[in-house]
């Protein structure tokens, strides 16, 4: 069987990881990730509470990541090849 899923998120050309999103799903989480980074900084004050704040963009990062790994190519270095 033909691997025909559609990725939200490609892999990078070169390096390991995700490229930019290519559907309007990945958008739509790479969007609110964005909001709720900027949303963490005005409701958690990283000159106040650094630590919360870490804690908080570490949480985020990490749940951003594991929506890339679930619903992008699977990740391996690159070095420029297509496949």
């Amino acid at each position: 069987m033909a691997d025909d899923k559609k990725y939200w998120f490609p892999a990078k050309k070169y390096g390991w990881g995700w490229g930019a999103p290519v559907t309007w799903q990945g958008w739509l989480v790479l969007l609110v990730f964005l909001g709720a980074l900027t949303g963490g900084a005005l409701y958690i004050d990283p000159k106040v509470s650094p630590l919360g704040y870490f804690s908080y963009v570490t949480v985020l990062a990490a749940v951003f990541i594991g929506i890339c790994y679930k619903t992008g190519e699977p990740p391996r270095w690159r070095w420029g090849d297509k496949k």
